[in-house]
């Protein structure tokens, strides 16, 4: 019998769903009946990036960014085996499975309830969401899964890369149109914000705190003071999140359900897909978690953004991106619980 892991999960943590659903409920109450909250804040946007939701996600980012040795990047070429489970799920499988999961369920389990161009629309959103894996969130979901921080932030980094390359063709043949217009504004400040200003602060505070006090006090006293700022920061986005959807959300009750189902089933999907993939191939745990999770998350703000500057801010193509955030957080905590709860599956010695 496995030796139980010690996670060092706090209560808090424990019935982390818990909260995540109130704050959401939260978020669309306050968009229903305080409008005035979402719309001021929708002013401080740039390139479709909210900044106050930018802002949280980069205090849920920076103490594991604090966490990243340098010395464990240079090694990761040494074990690249989880880079590769990352690029062919991301890549090779999820778009296409994606594609071919939401047409199942949009033309032929659903379509006495959805008309044929609605769920043309509906297809669309799943696509952008299928072609656009997780960025910033990941960091969360790592986080919890007690991830390296080092080879998380290379996966999500080349990911960022291939993103460049990889987005725009994938989502032109799967749409069967060309000529998309990609907000490369959007993408690349995300990019900034997401991965290289959390990174190159965590790096910097790490340098001074371990030059001037030393690696015992960086590891035993520092780091633990930042323990509640990661999921504070998370609850904090969902409810920002959620206010600019609320009356969307109400109005839209069926159609978000009947959305939720194929992109739920996707996201167990392709987790599975990577994290059983990484067992067969003996790579480590806290490898493993965050492989699966970056396919199984999304960038939503990159196919929320591309939705609206190609078919419209109402329209059902960015409806569908938007139920894509409103899935994730509650199947990605249901995720990282199963990841948890199997680490025992695989080799203990993290790659180094």
């Amino acid at each position: 019998m496995a030796k139980k892991q010690n996670t060092g999960i706090t209560f808090f943590e424990k019935y982390l769903t818990v909260w995540v659903l109130l704050c959401m409920t939260a978020g669309v109450l306050i968009g229903i009946y305080l409008p005035e909250f979402p719309n001021f804040l929708s002013k401080f946007e740039y390139a479709h990036v909210s900044i106050p939701i930018a802002i949280l996600i980069w205090l849920m980012i920076y103490p594991m960014m604090m966490k990243v040795d340098f010395k464990s990047v240079k090694n990761i070429g040494k074990n690249p085996k989880g880079l590769y489970v990352t690029w062919i799920t991301n890549w090779l499988i999820k778009p296409f499975t994606m594609y071919g999961i939401a047409y199942l369920f949009f033309f032929v389990v659903f379509k006495t309830l959805i008309k044929p161009d609605l769920a043309r629309d509906y297809l669309s959103g799943a696509i952008l969401l299928g072609a656009a894996p997780c960025t910033a969130m990941v960091f969360v979901w790592s986080h919890l899964t007690k991830g390296n921080p080092a080879y998380t932030v290379v996966q999500v980094a080349t990911n960022d890369l291939i993103i460049l390359i990889a987005f725009t063709p994938i989502v032109a043949f799967l749409l069967g149109v060309s000529g998309i217009v990609i907000p490369w504004a959007t993408l690349l400040l995300s990019v900034v914000l997401f991965v290289v200003i959390p990174l190159s602060a965590g790096v910097l505070t790490r340098t001074h705190i371990i030059k001037s006090k030393g690696m015992d006090y960086f590891n035993k006293t520092f780091i633990p003071k930042f323990n509640g700022v990661t999921i504070g920061g998370l609850l904090l986005t969902l409810i920002i999140i959620f206010s600019y959807q609320g009356s969307t959300i109400i109005s839209n009750t069926l159609d978000i359900v009947l959305i939720a189902v194929p992109l739920t089933l996707q996201t167990f999907l392709i987790f599975f897909i990577a994290y059983l993939t990484s067992r067969k191939l003996r790579i480590p745990h806290d490898i493993a978690a965050p492989a699966g999770m970056i396919g199984a998350s999304n960038f939503f703000e990159l196919s929320v953004a591309v939705a609206v500057s190609l078919f419209g801010p109402n329209s059902p193509v960015a409806l569908a991106t938007i139920v894509g955030v409103l899935v994730e957080v509650p199947v990605m905590l249901t995720l990282v619980k199963i990841a948890n709860k199997t680490w025992y599956w695989f080799p203990q010695k993290a790659a180094s």
